[in-house]
């Protein structure tokens, strides 16, 4: 890492160790989300890593952007997805957005003053996302929509939500994007979820009862919406890598100090070969992960759309993450069931991480796809 990142990984180890870690537990159990906690993430600059100065950003790289997600997710995996999905709903007003949207909507969530939320999936178009049914109707200065959308990050606490809605046939090229503001007439919140982990992030359905969409809203052109969404997700997957990693790595943390400090039979756990092994393994499966996220970034970065490679370290990550959380609570024994220690957490907040921005299944669809290409 250069001066400045290393600068920024302990401003936000500083930060999370003051903010975040102190709530965690509590805030976990009772499902609270601390806006307060986003806003000072905000006051950072963590809030808009990437995005251009001109709009708030801090116009820095998604490698930077994944060092800090990697630490955030240390802390909270919760508070580090909503940083990264409010992230991308800002990489799409940049790179699709005309001047008076960026204008409008990004400073607010560059600074952390309000949240973003991506809206694609709907109950029965989860992995089919080109199958959803909510419907843009054009009228009189603009459009009218009508449907729902399901298992939505940070709904009900964001302001600004980048919904997609077909304005024209079935299929990928009937889908539009609309930028959706909170408060909307006929926008409402439908029931919040209750979820195994990633309590501290709100999941909410969004209901779209004849809600008026002016056309200024509508991002691009009409047809664009589902190479929008998948564009923001290529990048998404290279976030959740890193979220993915910051959270195995917290777990590998644990398991090694925990089998340090305990005694069975005469010495510390951690001198049984048995246990020294799994922690190898952990140890060598996150490294693994982090260079894979790390290289996928850079080659964004260097302007190369590299879907695979995207695909590959979110599919890695997110995996090692389930595989090194529920082994660290095997290795704390019959303490990391239960809540005292925060390795049953973290192994709740790793399983969605093998769901969200597209499964590990679908992402083996993807890879094998670009391997096709190739070899074609």
């Amino acid at each position: 890492m250069n001066e400045m990142q290393v600068e920024l990984i302990n401003s936000i180890k500083k930060f999370c160790a003051q903010n975040i870690e102190p709530h965690m537990e509590h805030d976990d159990r009772d499902e609270k989300f601390r806006m307060e906690i986003f806003n000072q993430l905000g006051e950072l600059g963590l809030t808009g890593i990437t995005l251009p100065e001109e709009y708030g950003g801090l116009g820095l790289s998604y490698v930077d952007l994944c060092l800090a997600l990697e630490e955030i997710a240390k802390s909270s995996v919760s508070y580090a997805v909503t940083v990264s999905v409010s992230t991308m709903v800002q990489s799409i007003l940049n790179m699709y957005g005309n001047e008076d949207q960026k204008k409008k909507y990004l400073p607010a969530l560059t600074s952390g003053e309000e949240i973003g939320a991506f809206c694609l999936s709907e109950s029965h178009s989860g992995s089919d996302a080109s199958a959803l049914k909510t419907t843009a109707r054009k009228t009189d200065g603009g459009y009218i929509l009508n449907g729902s959308k399901m298992w939505i990050t940070s709904g009900g606490v964001a302001k600004t939500y980048i919904v997609m809605a077909r304005t024209g046939d079935e299929g990928a090229k009937g889908i539009s994007a609309f930028i959706v503001r909170d408060g909307m007439e006929g926008f409402e919140y439908g029931k919040k979820e209750k979820k195994m982990g990633w309590r501290s992030s709100p999941t909410r359905e969004l209901v779209f009862n004849n809600c008026f969409v002016p056309a200024e809203n509508l991002l691009a052109q009409e047809g664009k919406g589902f190479t929008i969404a998948m564009s923001a997700l290529d990048r998404g997957r290279i976030t959740i890598g890193a979220v993915a990693v910051g959270l195995s790595q917290r777990a590998l943390d644990e398991a090694v100090k925990y089998s340090l400090e305990r005694n069975q039979f005469k010495q510390a756990i951690f001198e049984f070969q048995g246990l020294q092994w799994m922690m190898a393994d952990m140890a060598t499966e996150v490294e693994a992960s982090r260079l894979l996220t790390y290289q996928a970034a850079k080659e964004f970065d260097a302007g190369k759309n590299n879907v695979k490679l995207a695909s590959m370290a979110k599919m890695k990550a997110t995996d090692t993450a389930m595989k090194v959380t529920t082994d660290a609570v095997q290795i704390h024994g019959g303490v990391g069931y239960t809540s005292e220690y925060p390795v049953e957490r973290f192994m709740r907040d790793a399983k969605v991480l093998q769901i969200v921005e597209g499964t590990n299944q679908v992402q083996k669809i993807v890879i094998a796809r670009e391997l096709r290409k190739h070899y074609q």
